[in-house]
């Protein structure tokens, strides 16, 4: 049995961004003004406009880099107090690299395509200076993906069949993927510099303002009281917060450091109560506007608006939230699980009134991007709005330093979604400049026989793979360059594709055996963390059904939908989700047997796929299992009398 540990230990252990080093003294002012320059740079070209590409994502990087060295230490064992020169050297290369590009801008547009030795010893150093601060920020899978990826551009000529291409030079490599906007510089670091930034300074100053306990004490006040109220917190109070954060175990740490004790204290296990924890925090990567930050990228490879990624992820999203609220409500149910006394509860009322407006920027945000602000503008706007909202009461007001410290917390919360960009970078300029997307994609279509359900299965497989221990924004380049363009070959509309690879990507957090997001719920609870995979996955189970219902019928992610349509497919879709928790948990309203848990199984899959013969198959299954069950209770109470 594992000992219980405390966020900070969470976040260190399955949280590579987090662990980071612990300066003080003339250290810590040095990497702080670093980090404000970073962020004031960020700001600047947001209000007055973004520069070149290729030069605001070199200065973009450089920053990064600079700070992912300073703050990461190349060994796990050294001191996290004193500076390495190891990493001091990495550190000034780190900003050298990068910045060649801008000083040499002229230059090196006017003999774009004709490299000097000196350009490549520039490109191959950040090279290898983007993928060790992955190493260091990301982790291993990515790295090794980026590999694999090089290794592959090389190895052209010696592969076999379907795989084999002429074979890329070294010198020809290094020139794309370093000074082109096809590699390292590309749409997703691009992104980054602009849109993903802004959002996350905004997010870090939404948790300046105590936005996070806001949520928590809503949630509580909402649900507390009912049958399982803890867990129901913990499931609404992931749920907003995974609306403005980017990961799912920091989502598990911030949350489930104050959520996972109520539960256990309730009575449910701690496997289950790590496992809540882990489903609702990793639904908050499905969860609009922000979606762990990869919206902004899905728009751009799809070629969209952003607000339609953020219409299509509402329903899927709300559907999978809405799969967990049912699985805890009859696991609450089954094990007569009372909820906390209300008169122990905040009041909904007192709350709003004394910190309802600082959900006031979240609510602008949403509207500036519905009415056609671009994400860039809303985010700026919002950042502003955040400061001025919590000057509309003294216990909420920011003072000028948690301003400032807004900026350092915003530069070093997006150095993970940087360095991840940027390595996708470069898995991206291998599959343009040999084909191989297309190659991978056509593989998989002749192992599905060019059948679409075999395609969606194989795709999912990819995409859990792909996304085992990388981080969501990671995820989803990796997933819709490798694996979304074999669905999109079989006529499925390009954002459903890349919605389906990007969900089954996020989904491997809760999917043993790499499931960070229930390793860490299992590590704040004192579990086992194999059985809290297990649980956080039956209580997922919507994110592994959802994505194949929005291919076979787009109307879910609101693709050519009339109103009517959205209401029945989600009316539907709902029962269905009932149907579906019911089964997973084995109680209704009684305990249900094998045979019941596979009519309401079967069932609920009916109710999901929209469609008039399956929804009438679905109501008549379901409603078989409710009347068997009537009945069962019904002989349970007469027996006891």
């Amino acid at each position: 049995m594992s000992k219980e540990m405390s966020a900070e230990e969470v976040l260190k252990k399955y949280d590579k961004e987090s662990d980071t080093m612990n300066y003080k003294g003339l250290m810590a002012r040095i990497v702080a003004g670093i980090a404000i320059m970073f962020s004031a740079f960020q700001l600047y070209t947001a209000i007055f406009g973004v520069m070149d590409a290729h030069l605001q994502r070199a200065i973009h990087l450089s920053f990064g880099l600079v700070l992912i060295f300073l703050l990461y230490p190349t060994r796990k064992n050294w001191s996290r107090e004193k500076l390495h020169p190891v990493d001091f050297l990495l550190a000034v290369l780190g900003a050298l690299a990068p910045m060649y590009i801008v000083v040499f801008y002229n230059e090196l547009v006017l003999r774009a395509g004709l490299t000097t030795p000196t350009d490549l010893v520039v490109g191959l150093l950040g090279l290898i200076l983007v993928i060790e601060a992955a190493r260091r920020t990301v982790g291993w899978p990515m790295v090794i993906v980026a590999l694999f990826f090089l290794g592959y551009a090389f190895a052209g000529p010696f592969m076999p069949g379907l795989l084999a291409h002429r074979g890329v030079g070294p010198g020809e490599l290094i020139d794309h993927l370093f000074f082109s906007t096809e590699g390292i510089f590309g749409i997703p670091l691009g992104v980054s510099s602009t849109f993903i930034f802004l959002f996350i300074l905004f997010g870090s100053y939404l948790e300046a303002t105590g936005l996070g306990k806001f949520f928590i004490d809503l949630a509580n006040a909402i649900a507390g009281w009912a049958s399982g109220g803890p867990a129901k917190v913990a499931v609404l109070s992931s749920g907003l917060m995974g609306t403005v954060s980017g990961s799912s175990v920091a989502n598990v740490a911030g949350t489930g450091s104050f959520t996972i004790p109520m539960m256990k204290k309730l009575g449910y296990s701690k496997e289950f109560a790590g496992a809540v924890e882990a489903a609702a925090s990793t639904g908050g990567q499905l969860m609009p506007p922000v979606m762990g930050a990869a919206a902004f990228l899905m728009a751009e490879f799809v070629g969209v608006a952003y607000i339609e990624v953020v219409k299509a992820a509402v329903i899927p999203a709300l559907l999978y939230f809405s799969g967990i609220w049912i699985g805890v409500h009859f696991e609450a149910k089954k094990n007569g699980l009372k909820g906390v006394p209300r008169e122990e509860l905040p009041k909904f009322m007192e709350l709003f009134v004394s910190r309802g407006h600082l959900a006031i920027p979240l609510v602008v945000i949403v509207y500036l991007l519905v009415v056609g602000y671009t994400p860039m503008r809303a985010a700026l706007w919002a950042i502003f709005l955040s400061i001025a909202a919590s000057m509309l009461r003294k216990e909420t007001r920011i003072s000028f330093m948690d301003i400032i410290q807004g900026l350092i917390n915003g530069a070093k919360g997006v150095l993970g979604v940087l360095i991840a960009c940027a390595t996708a970078g470069i898995i991206i300029g291998v599959v343009t400049k040999t084909g191989v997307g297309l190659k991978l994609a056509t593989a998989l279509l002749d192992l599905a026989g060019g059948k679409l359900l075999p395609a969606m299965f194989f795709t999912m497989i990819t995409s859990i793979i792909l996304g085992m221990g990388v981080p969501t924004t990671a995820n989803y380049v990796i997933t819709s360059t490798i694996a979304a363009p074999a669905l999109v070959q079989m006529n499925v509309p390009v954002l459903a594709a890349h919605m389906f690879a990007f969900y089954f990507g996020i989904i491997a957090d809760v999917t043993p055996p790499v499931a960070l997001a229930a390793y860490a719920g299992s590590g704040i609870a004192g579990g086992n963390p194999m059985k809290t995979g297990v649980n956080a996955a039956k209580l997922a189970i919507a994110a592994f059904v959802i994505p194949y219902i929005f291919v076979l019928s787009p109307s879910i992610l609101m693709i050519k939908a009339t109103v009517p349509t959205l209401i029945w497919v989600t009316i539907t879709a709902l029962l269905g989700m009932l149907g579906l928790g019911v089964s997973m948990i084995g109680f209704f309203i009684t305990n249900a047997n094998i045979l019941e848990r596979i009519i309401f199984f079967v069932g609920g899959l009916m109710m999901i796929d929209p469609g008039g013969f399956t929804d009438l198959v679905g109501v008549g299954l379901l409603a078989t299992a409710t009347i068997i069950q009537v009945l069962k209770k019904r002989r349970q109470k007469h027996s006891v009398k």
